[in-house]
């Protein structure tokens, strides 16, 4: 590793302390994980550190997770004291969700990633749509279907996680909203969804890791770097309880507009992802 003069470090030291900021409220403001965010500044910051090309992209999928996890937590902690989560649709959800997120990860060796791109940006404009236009009429069931057909949510919620890189915290909170269930408790239970999401990806990117330790910066454990942890996570866990009171003083309309214009921008990084 090559020294970084100090006033690349410090302006690497602002880049994640804005990304930790915006990470936290966009957790606590519409239930996702923040790893959008997370990814491209972690990328920009051990690219300067000089992380070799061969464990680059992994070391900052794995940090942001586990930069997620807390910021997750925090999260559903604000909006569960709101009484906003259906905690029995987090509890019944996190076994289903785990096992989905064990299935992307092993269907990653052979599955045409672009098929779940595609998938995803499908639903998710098809869904702006609807919160954009208001269309209350769009709906799958007025209440949440049975037990069964929510564990196979919960599952496909993961494998689709596991396979695109996503939180999951927008396909949780689209899925909720078409049944029914109002913006805020879909945000909020969401927010609740995402910590077994992260903490699954997380230990499985330590264990990756592990094997290419000798390649990987000082204070990485595995993919996991705890310096980039430590940096960012405090940050992020701190405004998601912004975030989240935010969400709750916004009325239902504004932040069913804003949670539409945010899935049109997810989309459509994908589709640029596919075309470029």
């Amino acid at each position: 590793m090559g020294e970084v003069p100090v006033g690349e470090l410090l302006a690497l030291a602002g880049v994640i302390a804005v990304g930790g900021v915006f990470t936290g409220l966009l957790a606590g403001l519409f239930g996702i994980g923040g790893g959008a965010v997370l990814v491209p500044v972690l990328f920009e910051v051990f690219g300067f550190l000089g992380v070799p090309e061969s464990v680059h992209m992994q070391l900052c999928v794995g940090t942001s997770l586990a930069v997620i996890a807390p910021t997750a937590f925090r999260s559903y902690r604000t909006h569960k004291a709101k009484g906003a989560a259906l905690e029995h649709v987090v509890r019944g959800w996190t076994v289903p969700v785990v096992l989905g997120v064990v299935a992307g990860a092993v269907l990653a060796v052979w599955a045409p990633a672009p098929l779940f791109k595609i998938v995803f940006a499908a639903i998710s404009l098809g869904t702006a749509v609807r919160m954009l236009a208001g269309g209350e009429r769009w709906r799958l069931g007025a209440t949440l279907p049975g037990p069964w057909l929510m564990r196979i949510y919960g599952w496909t919620i993961g494998l689709l996680s596991s396979l695109m890189g996503v939180g999951g915290g927008a396909l949780s909170t689209i899925v909720l909203t078409l049944y029914g269930q109002p913006i805020h408790t879909a945000v909020a239970t969401s927010a609740g969804l995402g910590v077994p999401i992260a903490l699954t990806g997380t230990v499985g990117y330590v264990i990756a890791g592990l094997f290419h330790q000798s390649e990987l910066p000082p204070l990485s454990i595995g993919f996991v770097s705890l310096v980039g942890f430590a940096l960012m996570a405090p940050i992020s866990a701190f405004t998601a309880r912004i975030g989240a009171q935010i969400a709750h003083r916004l009325r239902r309309r504004t932040l069913e507009l804003a949670f539409g214009l945010f899935l049109i921008m997810t989309s459509s990084r994908f589709v640029v992802s596919m075309i470029w």
